[in-house]
């Protein structure tokens, strides 16, 4: 191995509490003091203390609370409410969040474009072939977009040695056992510079079980590379683990603009990189709208945001964070409160939901509903729990499904324009709230009245999220 010089971006504290004995339980608030004083120090400089935390105000870690939240993309409220503390409990990558764009201090950066890796030990969790495969394929992430090249070398010492090692593995930065740290790497620079360690007291997975490795490997490539955290929800390089599509992923663009900045682009053509959709981009569409226990749900692209009626903001979130088997991107979904369950559609198929549960049995083909087996997707779909009925709309026509007989209507499909005038001819999302639908199409919406059967008002879609 190499020295166990640490540059000081990437220093992270360590502290040990000290008790007087004899001690006593701890009430929840104190438990999540302690956390937040932990995460804090780890995470966002925090300094250490000898005073215990259970003694102290959450006054002095205000500032630092507010900083996370921002970082995170949470309501900025310097508080320790039960989405901090959530988000808190979350597997993340065991580096800093230092919040300069997406570079370290320094703008830290190999000199080389060629660089070597060698894998020390492997997970037991994985086949050696299959740990290779995930570290090659985590690495080409970077080097499909620069002019990066890696070797694979088996002896003598690389630019980057990767290795598997549980709690205190020799570097002084110890993991914490299941979940929780996943990671950590180290920037460009001598020494334990470009170093990448995993815990192996995690489940390291191909797939969606446990932690997918390549995901995280290319993660903490990035920082071995130069890159710190980001604090764009979609990027490889946000701090917090989320599941996304493997068999199709590529580098999202603030990853790509990041790494481009250290090394320059690839002479390779390349294809335009996802992007994260803005809330507040005035031309902004959706893809899906639905109700969940309350909560309104909004699809975009490969996210969906979580808005909360008692919340003003909503959180932006990537689809296969919560449901790994459901594709990347949603045509049309529906509540059926009766039932609990929501239906999310895609193609030809659609799947259910059970909270935020899949149920079992799905996905199903949509002419299982009644629809002919020529129509290929769905655009958009509401239940009216006032009638039992459920609209469907596919391109210029709309059907109207009946729940409670688990059947179309007759005399359907019919036009859009003819029986809700005024909306146009196409319908790529819509909901149904307090007597009304809102039908939306582009960066338009319509606020309809179900029972007058008219426009009441024509707004900007993105309204729906308070821009």
């Amino acid at each position: 191995m190499k020295n166990l010089h640490l540059p000081a971006a990437l220093v992270l504290f360590s502290v040990t509490h000290c008790w007087a004995l004899p001690l006593l339980p701890r009430s929840k608030e104190e438990d999540n003091l302690q956390l937040a004083e932990s995460y804090l120090q780890k995470f966002y400089s925090l300094p250490s203390s000898p005073v215990s935390i259970s003694k102290r105000a959450i006054d002095p870690l205000a500032p630092k609370v507010r900083g996370m939240q921002s970082f995170l993309g949470l309501k900025v409220t310097g508080t320790l409410n039960d989405e901090t503390l959530e988000m808190m409990k979350k597997p993340r990558c065991g580096v800093p969040d230092v919040g300069e764009y997406n570079l370290f201090p320094r703008k830290l950066k190999w000199e080389t474009n060629k660089l070597t890796y060698r894998i020390l030990n492997y997970t037991s969790d994985l086949k050696q072939n299959e740990t290779e495969y995930a570290i090659r394929r985590a690495l080409k992430v970077w080097s499909s977009v620069t002019p990066l090249k890696f070797t694979q070398i088996y002896d003598g010492t690389a630019d980057i040695m990767i290795s598997f090692g549980s709690r205190d593995h020799g570097d002084f930065y110890p993991f914490d056992g299941p979940s929780g740290l996943l990671a950590h790497a180290f920037p460009p620079g001598k020494g334990i510079g470009g170093d990448t360690h995993f815990d192996e007291d995690e489940t390291w997975s191909t797939n969606s079980e446990g932690y997918n490795l390549f995901l995280v490997a290319a993660h903490e490539f990035g920082h071995a590379l130069g890159l710190s955290h980001s604090i764009d929800p979609g990027a490889l390089m946000y701090p917090i683990y989320s599941y996304a599509d493997i068999k199709y992923f590529r580098l999202p663009e603030d990853d790509v603009q990041g790494i481009q900045s250290l090394y320059g682009p690839s002479d390779k053509p390349m294809p335009k990189p996802p992007q994260t959709p803005d809330k507040c981009d005035p031309g902004l569409s959706f893809d899906a709208i639905t109700e969940l226990r309350g909560e309104k749900m909004i699809f975009k692209d490969r996210f969906f945001w979580r808005q909360h009626p008692q919340m003003v903001d909503a959180e932006l979130t990537l689809i296969k964070s919560f449901w790994p088997e459901i594709p990347n991107r949603i045509d049309a979904a529906y509540e059926y409160s009766e039932k609990d369950r929501v239906f999310l559609f895609k193609g030809k198929k659609f799947w259910a939901l059970n909270g935020y549960d899949t149920v079992e049995g799905y996905p199903k083909y949509i002419y299982k509903l009644g629809f002919p087996k020529t129509l290929k997707k769905i655009d958009a779909a509401v239940h009216n729990t006032e009638t039992g009925k459920t609209l469907f709309f596919a391109g210029d026509e709309y059907w109207s499904y009946d729940e409670t007989n688990a059947a179309m209507d007759e005399g359907y499909p019919k036009l859009i324009e003819d029986e809700f005038p005024g909306i146009g001819n196409k319908v790529d999302a819509v909901y149904r709230q307090n007597g009304y639908f809102y039908f939306f199409h582009g960066s338009t919406q319509f606020e309809y009245s179900i029972w007058s059967k008219r426009i009441l008002r024509v707004l900007r879609a993105n309204s729906l999220l308070w821009c």
